[in-house]
């Protein structure tokens, strides 16, 4: 008999249900392979062509980024459609549309509710086998490519990332980026572009994958009907190089305009197939996965040497990666990885305990209930299986594998893969710490209702059962923020929130940590603009553990001061790193100039000048002034139905004691200095920025911003089809707000090239004076109409988004199950509405304009 570390049988039961479920597989005449996954819970469906080609498949044009070129150009015409006709068939079905390419495939995907199910098919179908890939629209979208190339040079993340890949595979195309080089893609033709689609956009080199509120018969006529008229074509094998053993260490280290270190050490490994895959797993999961891990407790929390650390594999099909990433000081960088080396080695002598490879067999079997949270999630999971395992019996398979992984194999695998000649070190710093010496279907979902509870102390409880999958996902949610913090210490809610998850009276932040990590369930703090709180979610069996560890937290922390400087430290370290994105840095110099000093006018987190200045002796007054029960909303939604969980909680609530809420907040007058500005920062590209008054989110004028949001948002919007499309000004383009509760900021934004922003400022100017004059189209309007109905049927798909949803409406004192009201009020925005809401609040005279850019 196999002896498993999955737990008791209950454990085992909520896996049965979960591989029990239908999947219909078929092969088409033309090689194309589908994939059917049935599932009513909410009336929506993901449809996804999986084509397995990516940029190691490109031949001699490896490096040019091709497949990452014909994924834009797919959409940009059809034998059907013109290019904007594409996402406008998608979105005024309520759909969503993206794509996205890897080393190994490239996967367009739409999610839409399940009525038009055959939009999503037809429009797949045309894109992925009738693409004209117009000449024109082949040299715009050139330029567009090459400003996101600008982009990643940006982006300290995928800085460290290709250097990270570039340095540990020498041979083997995944050293090369995805998106390609700069060089090598400015030298690809359109002939080069339809030569590749024409090899590799074959129906025998897809796979179709269908989950959602579809009858499986139904979906296979249906894809027959629409892929099954393409002809199977030859398809030549791609054969790529041998990578080789590594022999000795491999170091790259940058030095650019950032704030923090950011450190990769990566250890090559086997790939997905190969016996040694899932010990490879568990053993990144014992060293650095969650807040219990040995990593994280040692160099975060003991030696304050790091900021955030984690581990993790990537294993595809040949070769692969365990790698160990952090973010330090860059003074501490050096030591920080000497001190990883050191923690590795301590249990490849002393061994392992059976903890760690329970808890990640724990967090698998987590893993695979949490992918069934939405449509999207599922298709995702079987084109993977499918794909790049193989098998779509891969998941469970690969859970049995790591079931009989033992403490002892850890070792075994440590000493075999995790050796100094096997490490690559990559990392990128800060310019000051350059070194001296080198400086130079026909189910129906049923709506979503909450029942509520007032209790007698003021806190109020909020439930909904949804016993689809076996978790329970608690939400407690509280007025917080910059409205109700000291100017001179705004981000003490943020660092608040953060250390309620920590140290309490019964448990240690480390035992906290290591006990719901070992339970698979996830215990993390939130913060916004508004509200703040904790969310907690486990297998209903580790109820009653959640419900202890959000008692202690929530009636009884405990300020440690280590802890304290710690988080501080990290709340500080999050700021700069933000800071290092320009789109991020530009937006917080705007919310200051519009805002002034209204909370507003500081993110959440604070800054990195009134972080410092927050004692612990603040903490604990804040915690006493909003964490009291007429502050207090605890929504929870999951398989709660008969067990006894809501009078529980109920109970609970109604033992908090505090003192009574002064909700009142300050007042916003408009735009401190409205007019234009301009802000240096030293990067490739410029940002444009646009802030306008808005109403807050309890206001009857907000659904109309919504719908103007929408308006100018969306690759089918005016506005990004002029600037984007058209004009080829910038590389994104869309609006957004700042919400409070009873104002805010409605803006623009775009990311262009330096002397491209005036041009950039006139289009947006002239789509606002085209909605302030009434030139909103019938079409535009049911388009948003659309969009903005289906996303929110897509967002109350899991139990976390809603128990967050209904939260903020009890918060708010807006009606708990407001979205039941919302297709409604949307449908009642007319043309004049949105031309009325656009001069009320979009005044010219009110603009505050800011460029940030070299």
């Amino acid at each position: 008999m196999i002896r498993t570390y999955m737990g008791d049988a209950e454990t085992e039961r909520l896996l049965q249900p979960l591989f029990a479920e239908e999947i219909d597989r078929t092969t088409l005449d033309n090689g194309l392979v589908a994939v059917v996954k049935p599932d009513t819970a909410a009336a929506v469906v993901s449809v996804q062509a999986w084509v397995k080609t990516g940029s190691i498949h490109e031949n001699e044009c490896l490096g040019s980024g091709l497949s990452h070129y014909l994924e834009h150009m797919l959409f940009k015409g059809t034998r059907k459609r013109k290019g904007p006709e594409i996402s406008a068939d998608v979105q005024k079905h309520g759909g969503n549309m993206n794509a996205y390419t890897t080393f190994d495939r490239t996967v367009y995907y739409i999610d839409i509710p399940s009525e038009h199910f055959q939009v999503a098919l037809d429009v797949l179908a045309d894109a992925v086998f009738g693409a004209t890939l117009p000449a024109d629209e082949a040299e715009r979208e050139r330029d567009v490519i090459l400003r996101e190339i600008d982009m990643g040079l940006d982006d300290p993340d995928r800085t460290l990332t290709q250097t990270l890949f570039s340095t540990a595979f020498r041979e083997h195309p995944y050293r090369y980026p995805v998106i390609g080089y700069r060089e090598v893609f400015e030298s690809v033709t359109r002939e080069d572009l339809d030569a590749y689609y024409r090899t590799r956009y074959l129906p025998n080199n897809t796979v179709l994958v269908v989950a959602g509120d579809i009858d499986p018969d139904t979906a296979r006529d249906r894809i027959q009907e629409h892929f099954g008229g393409f002809r199977r074509r030859k398809l030549s094998p791609v054969l790529n190089p041998f990578e080789p053993e590594q022999l000795a260490r491999r170091d790259a280290h940058l030095y650019r305009d950032v704030n923090l270190s950011r450190c990769s050490l990566a250890f090559k490994i086997p790939g997905l197939f190969h016996d040694d895959a899932p010990g490879l797993d568990i053993l990144a999961a014992a060293l650095g996965n969650g807040k219990s891990s040995v990593l994280w407790k040692r160099l975060r929390d003991g030696g304050h040497l790091v900021h955030d650390i984690d581990a993790m594999t990537w294993k595809p099909g040949g070769g692969g990666l365990l790698g160990i990433s952090f973010t330090a000081d860059a003074e501490k960088r050096e030591a920080a990885a000497e001190a990883v080396m050191e923690t590795i080695e301590t249990p490849l002598k002393e061994g392992f305990s059976e903890g760690p490879v329970k808890k990640a067999v724990r967090q698998a079997l987590v893993a695979e209930i949490n992918i069934r949270k939405t449509v999207g999630g599922q298709a995702s999971r079987l084109g993977v299986s499918e794909v790049v395992a193989g098998d779509l019996g891969f998941s469970r398979a690969y859970l049995g594998r790591l079931a009989r992984v033992r403490p002892d194999d850890l070792v075994e695998l440590g000493r075999k893969y995790l050796l100094p000649e096997r490490l690559t070190a990559v990392s990128l710093n800060p310019e000051s710490a350059r070194p001296a010496a080198r400086k130079g279907g026909a189910a129906r979902a049923v709506p979503v209702h909450f029942e509520e509870r007032t209790l007698g102390n003021g806190a109020r409880l909020l439930f909904n059962a949804n016993p689809k999958l076996p978790n329970v996902h608690l939400r407690l949610i509280c007025l917080g923020g910059g409205n109700y913090e000291p100017v001179a210490k705004r981000g003490l809610t943020s660092l608040l929130a953060t250390l309620l998850t920590r140290d309490t009276a019964g448990r240690s932040a480390a035992e906290v940590s290591e006990e719901i990590e070992s339970a698979g369930g996830t215990f993390s703090e939130f913060c916004g603009n508004n509200t703040f709180g904790l969310s907690l979610e486990t297998l209903r069996d580790d109820f009653e553990l959640g419900l202890d560890l959000l008692d202690q937290a929530v009636c009884h922390p405990v300020f440690q001061e280590d802890t304290f400087r710690l988080e501080k430290e990290a709340q500080l370290a999050a700021l700069r790193e933000e800071l290092d994105e320009i789109l991020y840095f530009g937006m917080q110099r705007l919310r200051a100039r519009f805002f002034g000093r209204h909370p507003l006018g500081i993110e959440e987190m604070g800054t990195i000048e009134t972080v410092p200045g927050i004692a612990i002796d603040d903490l604990a007054a804040h915690y006493r002034k909003l964490v009291v029960p007429e502050n207090v909303v605890l929504s929870v939604a999951g398989d709660i139905d008969g067990s006894g969980i809501v009078d529980k909680l109920g109970a609970w609530l109604e033992s908090l004691p505090g003192a009574p809420f002064d909700r009142s907040r300050p007042e916003f007058a408009g735009p401190s200095a409205p007019g234009e500005f301009t802000e240096t920062l030293s990067r490739q590209q410029t940002v444009v920025l646009q802030g306008f008054p808005d109403c807050g989110v309890t206001h009857p004028d907000y659904v109309a911003g919504e719908v103007l949001d929408e308006l100018f948002s969306g690759m089918s919007s005016r506005l990004f089809e002029r600037v984007r499309e058209t004009l080829g000004l910038a590389y994104y383009v869309g609006s957004g707000r700042v919400s409070g509760i009873g104002e805010g900021m409605f803006y623009l934004y775009a990311g262009t090239a330096p002397g491209k922003a005036a041009e950039v400022v006139r289009e947006m100017d002239g789509e606002l004076e085209r909605v302030r004059n009434g030139g909103v189209t019938p079409d535009e309007l049911d388009r948003c109409r659309v969009r903005l109905k289906a996303r929110k049927r897509m967002r109350l798909q899991s139990n976390d988004a809603r128990a967050m949803l209904a939260g903020l409406n009890a918060a708010y004192r807006l009606p708990v199950n407001d979205w039941l009201e919302q297709d409604a009020r949307i449908d009642a925005v007319t043309l004049d509405t949105l031309g009325e809401f656009a001069r009320r609040y979009l005044k010219p005279e009110q603009r505050l304009a800011l460029n940030v850019g070299p």
